[in-house]
């Protein structure tokens, strides 16, 4: 086990250094030849280009605009986040960056794609403070485009292949509306949109013919996020195994921290949004960040928390009691949570021909008619438990983004492939109006689920996290995660094949 902390550094086989993991520079990270990002091929990338660009006229370009590094204040830089829609068709991960896909033709044929890439050149002044960039012949090498261009030329460059296209995709700006004076644009994106105004050319959008793509995600996808969903798993059946040890963790800022240092420890790059850690009556606001109170003996602790892997996100809510037990009161709401969460599981399979819309529904009836056999709760109305009890909805499309693809219509079946998450919950709040003995008390247990095309064929990414009240309070009993890995510092990060 020690070894690994002792071995000699290898000599990366490339004559520079990039500005993003490679198998040659970062070979712990993509430890598999031929992957561009962690699990994903070079080859994936250029299918999902060549898939798309198909699907348009000749003489179109798609364009897509990158990142910028953000700063909360003076030199204070936030952590880059890529666009994801560049992500996604590129693996490029540096910032300040454009991305041109070109369709000269329509033979059906592969050289009918041009793939341009605009870039930073190389920098030493500029690298000694912000780190390597691959620059031109990195991009060139790495990244598979045809053409390659110094982003400082992003005007004339964009210029002259408007000039020469008849169709342009692209998702401009709104112009005058309320977030775009607060999120002011890019120096990129402003250029574009101004040159097409210019040009006096139609644009239409980009983002709609993506997500049909990004809806559906390739087995290689699901690798990735099913290793997310097991790293995360174990993190969070570790946080509740801590409970009950000798040192158990008594705040919210503490146990959000365990989390996020164990995800990472685990093998995630990073947290995959700001989680939920809620102690007692707080688990009554369904996006709770603040994170800065006590946990309580006598309350239930509720997590919404995730690592990000590759760019893929896991998402899981779990529930448990503080003290080691429930009580019969948190039992009862639990176990009626817990019910519908693998009730829905159940359903998600393309055969049954179910949209996330009437998913929704299925949750809220099969909640109505659970909680009516408690007492107190025997007149409860199904338009009080959707307005005061359960006000969320039963989940989203997961990947690049924690919410995925928002564009995608709750209407539409769910087809295999798809990737969901299951979120049914209950938050009782402290009012005369419910049973004084469930007030305070806020349930959800949440997993991520891709969609079968039947019922033995729906995977769950997020079992090995524990969520039986017998699996729970055994986990806090023995104070002990034996789940496999779960001590372990995953330094190499192998991508199972599913």
């Amino acid at each position: 086990m020690f070894k690994r902390f002792f071995r000699s550094r290898p000599t990366p086989v490339v004559p520079y250094k990039l500005g993003q993991p490679t198998f040659e520079t970062r070979n712990h990270i993509l430890p598999k030849a031929g992957d561009l990002t962690p699990g994903i091929t070079a080859l994936e990338y250029y299918e999902r280009r060549l898939k798309l660009i198909k699907e348009l006229p000749a003489k179109s370009i798609s364009i897509l605009v990158g990142n910028n590094v953000k700063y909360a204040s003076g030199s204070v830089f936030y952590d880059f986040q890529q666009s994801n829609n560049l992500f996604y068709m590129t693996g490029w991960l540096e910032p300040n960056s454009v991305a041109v896909l070109e369709k000269t033709a329509n033979n059906g044929e592969d050289d009918d794609l041009i793939f341009h890439m605009l870039v930073p050149e190389k920098n030493p002044s500029v690298e000694i403070w912000e780190g390597e960039r691959s620059g031109l012949q990195g991009c060139y090498e790495f990244f598979n485009p045809d053409n390659v261009e110094d982003i400082k030329n992003v005007r004339k460059y964009i210029s002259d292949l408007i000039k020469r296209n008849d169709y342009i995709y692209y998702d401009k700006k709104s112009g005058g509306s309320y977030f775009e004076n607060f999120f002011q644009m890019d120096e990129n994106e402003d250029t574009i949109t101004n040159l097409l105004k210019s040009f006096n050319k139609k644009v239409q959008p980009l983002s709609p013919l993506i997500a049909k793509h990004r809806e559906i995600k390739s087995p290689s996808e699901i690798a990735v996020l099913h290793k997310a969903g097991r790293i995360s798993s174990r993190a969070i059946n570790k946080a509740i195994a801590q409970t009950g040890s000798e040192h158990p963790i008594q705040s919210e800022k503490s146990l959000g921290a365990y989390l996020q240092y164990e995800f990472i420890k685990g093998g995630c790059d990073k947290q995959a949004y700001i989680p939920v850690v809620a102690g007692g009556e707080n688990s009554l606001i369904i996006h709770y960040t603040r994170n800065d109170d006590l946990l309580y003996k006598d309350e239930l602790v509720f997590v919404d928390a995730g690592g990000k892997l590759g760019g893929y996100c896991a998402d899981i809510s779990r529930t448990w009691p503080n003290s080691g037990t429930f009580t019969e009161p948190q039992k009862d709401i639990y176990e009626i949570v817990l019910n519908v969460n693998k009730s829905c599981i159940e359903k998600c399979h393309q055969s049954n021909e179910i949209s996330m819309h009437e998913l929704h529904d299925f949750s809220v009836n099969k909640l109505h008619s659970n909680l009516k056999n408690l007492p107190g709760f025997q007149s409860i109305s199904r338009s009080d438990l959707v307005r005061h009890l359960y006000p969320h909805y039963i989940g989203h499309h997961l990947g690049l983004d924690l919410h995925d693809i928002p564009s995608v219509s709750k209407f539409k079946k769910l087809v295999h492939g798809n990737v969901i998450t299951i979120e049914p919950g209950l938050y009782i709040p402290k009012d005369p109006k419910w049973p004084k003995h469930y007030q305070g008390i806020g349930v959800r247990v949440e997993d991520d689920i891709v969609v079968g095309k039947d019922n033995k064929d729906i995977l769950n990414l997020t079992s090995l996290c524990v969520k039986e009240v017998k699996d729970i309070e055994s986990l806090i009993s023995k104070a002990h995660c034996s789940t496999p890995g779960a001590y372990d510092e995953l330094v190499d990060i192998h991508i199972d094949e599913l």
